[in-house]
């Protein structure tokens, strides 16, 4: 194997964190943001890339470096190594309510496409690299733009989405349409492009989006409830209005339930 053997444990319901099992010299890479605690013994250092490229010299890190940066994720990425004899252990969490997805990229052929902001972390050798959309509707209309995440390699990868996770096992030829800000990732025998909703009453009052992603096997899907775009624009939505006054909080007496609770002020 080129990439390192990591054990690992999911802890958790809504808000998971996954536990990762080091022993001498393994090591995990993980994006920014996403640490939560780690055994005294473990090194962390920072790196350029994904750490796939650091043996092909600065040309490689650069490179690799790069493919990130078309993504829309930093340039860097944080190493954490176990520098001690003995087993140690590193978390990560997730950054909003959802599940982590454990994925063995040797059940996937060495390969796996996901939408860009769904890479946690990996064992250190998985390659995090981009996947083109070679068609321009699917590129303009299907909710990830051109570009994805693209992983590659022999090791174990783990992936965050919102809200509960549905697996689809899509049959050859078998079509699946999806919300397009729904779709996690799938393996890379899958037909990813984008369909046309139809009809003037659901394209101005449907309130569903212009476009499905359509999904045809064979090949495994993993389709989210909660995008977080979704969950954002809730919050917003819910968020106080101007002078700090809320909307009722769901009260049919709107105003009026805001005298009540002593919210408003004269």
């Amino acid at each position: 194997m080129t990439s390192h053997e990591i054990d690992y444990i999911i802890h958790g319901e809504e808000m998971q964190f996954v536990e990762i099992e080091l022993d001498p010299q393994e090591a995990v890479v993980a994006e920014a943001g996403s640490f939560m605690m780690m055994d005294d013994g473990i090194k962390m250092d920072t790196i350029l890339g994904d750490g796939s490229g650091q043996t092909e010299g600065v040309l490689g890190k650069l490179f690799s470096a790069g493919k990130r940066l078309l993504t829309g994720e930093s340039l860097f990425m944080t190493v954490f190594m176990n520098a001690e004899r003995g087993k140690k252990k590193v978390a990560f969490a997730s950054p909003y309510p959802g599940k982590i997805i454990p994925l063995d990229l040797t059940n996937f052929n060495g390969k796996f496409i996901c939408q860009k902001d769904a890479f946690l972390c990996a064992a250190k050798g998985v390659s995090v690299g981009i996947e083109f959309s070679k068609k321009l509707g699917r590129g303009l209309f299907g909710g990830e733009g051109f570009i994805m995440q693209k992983l590659e390699g022999d090791g174990m990868a783990f992936m965050h989405a919102g809200g509960t996770i549905s697996k689809k096992e899509l049959q050859a030829g078998e079509k699946l349409k999806v919300d397009t800000g729904c779709l996690v990732g799938f393996t890379q025998h899958v037909n990813y492009d984008i369909e046309y909703v139809g009809g003037i009453k659901n394209t101005i009052f449907g309130g569903e989006g212009l476009f499905f992603a359509t999904l045809t096997g064979p090949g495994t899907v993993y389709i989210q409830s909660l995008p977080f775009s979704r969950l954002a624009g809730r919050i917003i939505s819910s968020a106080p209005q101007t002078g700090n006054k809320n909307k009722g909080e769901g009260s049919i007496l709107g105003g009026i339930g805001d005298l009540l609770d002593g919210d408003n002020r004269f």
